[in-house]
């Protein structure tokens, strides 16, 4: 039997496309993830997230309230028939909390996935590599499909693809900075060296962010200030729907050479006299 369960594509993800983003044996036809935090409203959340075209969406638990049943939640207003949600251990600054909230989250009901974030600092909000990986190991071991948060930063990459990640998630630049893919060699040569998913987390500010991230030939892209900061979050949204595609297709099409002078686009043989 085939382990990979598949969720229904669009017309518009199959025009063209290069197939589904296939994460822990399971399919996706959005490359575009998105998280739930700093909306105004849960409502504004939820026509965010749908105008995105996501089907993953990560819910900080450390953050949130687990209770389903509470009115004013954003579990109460994100439907797991309709997403597919993701556990965040977002907030947690050493191992043993990521550990303990991955946990929490697997016994309130979320499922095997989770995205595991250890900050270092507060300052910068740049991951904790070493504890990642202690984090990374001990998820793995107890069943956890773990798509870890990182620097862009190839050795630590190789080490959570060594320790079973299902993904891993360099950062484009510091959480909700919108500077953009600040090293794009290293994003790119992460993604040459690893057999998962590379997933760029965090720092992607606008629709032309977003497609030249996926320029980079990165498997997908995970943002949330992006969208919920903007002047019009539902706007945003469908702006870098379309801009992760775009930036996918542009990378498989392969760009022409860059050049320094100028090269005509017409013939320059066999012109009329």
């Amino acid at each position: 039997m085939n382990e990979t369960t598949t969720m229904e594509r669009t017309p518009e993800a199959e025009a063209g496309d290069d197939g589904p983003l296939v994460l822990g044996g399971r399919s996706f036809t959005s490359r575009l993830l998105v998280g739930t935090g700093k909306y105004a409203t849960n409502e504004l959340m939820v026509d965010a997230i749908r105008a995105s075209g996501t089907e993953m969406v990560t819910v900080a638990v450390r953050r949130v309230d687990l209770d389903r049943s509470e009115e004013g939640g954003i579990l109460n207003h994100l439907d797991p028939d309709e997403f597919f949600l993701l556990a965040n251990t977002a907030g947690c600054y050493t191992a043993e909390d990521a550990v303990r909230y991955a946990r929490l989250a697997r016994a309130a009901g979320f499922n095997e996935f989770v995205k595991l974030e250890v900050i270092g600092d507060e300052d910068t909000l740049l991951p904790d590599t070493q504890a990642t990986l202690e984090a990374a190991r001990t998820l793995t071991e107890e069943g956890f499909k773990v798509m870890a948060y990182t620097n862009d930063d190839v050795v630590t990459a190789l080490r959570l693809e060594d320790a079973g990640c299902v993904a891993v998630m360099p950062l484009a630049s510091p959480i909700g900075s919108g500077l953009g893919v600040v090293n794009p060699y290293f994003i790119r040569e992460i993604k040459r060296r690893l057999e998962v998913p590379v997933i760029v987390d965090a720092g992607v500010g606008t629709a032309s962010d977003a497609c030249v991230t996926m320029e980079q030939g990165v498997d997908g892209i995970l943002m949330n200030t992006a969208l919920a900061a903007a002047d019009d979050p539902v706007r945003m949204a469908r702006a870098m729907r379309h801009a992760t595609r775009a930036g996918r297709l542009a990378y498989l099409a392969g760009r022409m050479p860059a050049r320094e002078i100028a090269v005509p686009s017409s013939p320059t043989r066999g012109l009329l006299d």
